[in-house]
């Protein structure tokens, strides 16, 4: 199935939201509770599956959704039409702070692979499947780095990452980076986690356990603050429970 052809505008510099333009009949899919706002003209349905498969059975999308449970995301996307004739056009943006990735499969090789909670919404016809890493081991414990979704077709796909975002290419190099700080990267691209070496580094470096390879050739998006990173801040210096409060 081919993806439908959408427009699409950036809005804003720190904290974006995507606006894609639908004619009549193209489709938008998306991760629940990602939309913002829509104009009049456009219909909205909850649906099991990516609606990649048009002749896909209910036990393909029933297992398709269990895929999805795996990685935490929900069971349905949600997929915006417009039935009017003329532009009308739906907003998105992720629920914290980033920026918005737009990638035109096509020009990937027609796959990329991203972090579980990166995907925001692409056009119909994307393929939004689940990618184990292939190197067990360390990785089991990788935390983020472990289960990847994979994106594939031949349209646009946007994914979000949080705080400042940089694209790398790689022709033959290889770079290591923390796992959270991962975003995505394209085919040709060769990707495992490694745990830190030596006690001290582990224990007292302050980097994190695991730390992701990628090595070969292609893209290589990175992002300056994972979420998890700035949950994890938020939680050690929020007030502890039971203290004196104002006033005593």
């Amino acid at each position: 199935m081919r993806s439908h052809e959408i427009d699409y505008e950036i809005i804003g510099q720190a904290m974006q939201m995507v606006e894609v333009e639908l004619d009549h009949g193209e489709t938008v899919i998306a991760e629940a509770g990602a939309m913002n706002y829509m104009e009049d003209g456009i219909d909205f349905e909850a649906k099991m599956g990516d609606g990649s498969k048009v002749d896909q059975g209910f036990m393909g999308k029933l297992f398709s959704a269990g895929k999805r449970m795996i990685t935490g995301e929900s069971v349905f996307m949600t997929h915006f039409t417009s039935q009017e004739h003329g532009k009308r056009k739906v907003a998105f943006a992720a629920p914290f702070p980033g920026s918005i990735i737009p990638i035109n499969l096509a020009e990937m090789g027609g796959s990329i692979t991203c972090q579980k909670d990166s995907f925001l919404c692409a056009a119909l016809g994307t393929k939004v499947d689940i990618a184990f890493n292939k190197r067990l081991g360390s990785g089991f414990f990788g935390g983020e780095g472990f289960i990847l979704q994979h994106l594939s077709g031949d349209g646009m796909a946007f994914v979000h990452a949080g705080g400042t975002v940089i694209e790398k290419q790689l022709n033959g190099e290889t770079l290591r980076l923390d796992t959270g700080c991962l975003v995505a990267f394209s085919d040709g691209i060769d990707y495992s986690i490694e745990m830190t070496k030596g006690l001290k580094s582990m224990f007292f470096g302050g980097e994190g356990l695991f730390m992701a390879t990628l090595s070969g050739h292609g893209k290589v998006w990175i992002q300056s603050l994972p979420f998890s990173r700035l949950a994890d801040r938020i939680i050690q210096h929020a007030p502890k429970l039971g203290g004196s409060g104002q006033g005593e």
